[in-house]
């Protein structure tokens, strides 16, 4: 990885070069030169953010600048090549999952969060799409609200700690592992405090579900605000993804809707194509968003629960059933959401969604 520092930055005053007085030596992990372009109104190429993501993920760049940099990105909306430098780093240092299966035909669900909260819609969706032949490594983590992916998977039995090896066995035997970003991204504690003590999201938020552990190549991955859908897809099809659909429903939401239609950027081969998806269309009752909510850890896994079990028929049933649908259709187990739809049902109606939750709950606890 390149650590060269940019040349010819533009001054930050109005008045030609900064004073001699704040003028230092370089040294390592220095992101002085990054934060200069970034203050005078310039974006980085994927080199430059490359090599400031390298002096933080290496521990050598300092706190106060970890948060400048943080910040600025912060301003606007980050560029494909600042997501492209910054996802390469962050892959370079991630602890993999090996497995005996082809990250080709891996598919991850991972999303950034931060939209309105639901029911852990990705989770119940990869468990789904697994029961219907998919082969998700399931990326995720804890959740300020205190149920995110790992905490419902943990109250449903899962094992969330299970080692790498354990992992793989997962994702062999039962067709889903789930991948604790904890544990697998031990570079990113370099830059963890400063973004605890920011109060606003960072392009680690993005980061994170472009750096899967096991290496898929296939991606649904839903964004919070609609200006990251372009940027994310078109990060993804220079990182190489086979097939990816990036997500953000008109009524807020980080998943596939049925309250409302969202909006799709497909990366196919390195092409980008955008569509919207409108439930209806589909065959599917439109649901106020206030159907699909969990109230707290315990509910949230009880929802999940009745689903994979077929024991819920309702919005959250047809919820996870559309964004399992979309799951098969990147993992190439299903040429259309609606068929991806049959199939989904399928999987619960006849209990392999069961057999699967029972799965990766006894292999992850060996």
């Amino acid at each position: 990885m390149s650590t060269n520092q940019p040349q010819n930055l533009k001054s930050t005053g109005s008045g030609g070069a900064p004073p001699a007085e704040f003028e230092r030596p370089t040294k390592l992990g220095d992101l002085t030169p990054y934060l200069k372009l970034l203050l005078a109104g310039e974006t980085l190429d994927a080199q430059r953010t490359a090599a400031a993501f390298e002096a933080i993920m290496s521990g050598h760049a300092h706190d106060g600048e970890i948060g400048a940099l943080l910040a600025l990105l912060a301003t606007r909306t980050p560029t494909a090549d600042e997501l492209l430098g910054a996802a390469r780093v962050m892959r370079s240092h991630v602890d993999r999952v090996e497995s005996k299966l082809d990250p080709e035909q891996l598919v991850d669900t991972a999303g950034t969060g931060g939209a309105p909260k639901t029911f852990n819609v990705s989770t119940a969706a990869a468990l789904v799409a697994a029961a219907a032949g998919a082969r998700v490594a399931k990326h995720g983590n804890r959740s300020r609200t205190g149920r995110g992916s790992a905490e419902v998977l943990q109250q449903l039995g899962v094992n969330v700690d299970a080692d790498r090896a354990t992992q793989a066995k997962c994702l062999e035997e039962a067709g889903i592992c789930f991948c604790f970003a904890i544990h697998h991204h031990p570079a990113a504690k370099h830059a963890m405090p400063v973004r605890m003590a920011l109060g606003f999201p960072t392009i680690f938020n993005l980061l994170g579900p472009l750096t899967n552990p096991a290496g898929a190549r296939r991606q649904l991955m839903g964004v919070y605000e609609p200006r990251f859908l372009h940027p994310i897809a078109e990060a993804l099809a220079a990182l190489g993804a086979i097939r990816a659909m990036v997500i953000h429903s008109d009524d807020g939401l980080d998943e596939l809707s049925i309250s409302a239609p969202t909006r799709i950027v497909h990366v196919q081969n390195g092409q980008i194509t955008e569509e919207s998806v409108d439930p209806q269309a589909l065959g599917l009752s439109v649901a106020p968003r206030e159907s699909v909510v969990a109230h707290d850890l315990d509910h949230a896994a009880r929802i999940v629960r009745e689903v994979i079990e077929g024991k819920d028929t309702g919005p959250t049933r047809d919820m996870t059933l559309l964004n399992a649908a979309a799951t098969l259709l990147v993992a190439d187990k299903a040429p259309s959401l609606e068929q991806g739809l049959q199939l989904a049902a399928e999987a619960i109606d006849s209990g392999q969604a069961t057999n699967t939750l029972r799965k990766l709950v006894e292999l992850s606890s060996e």
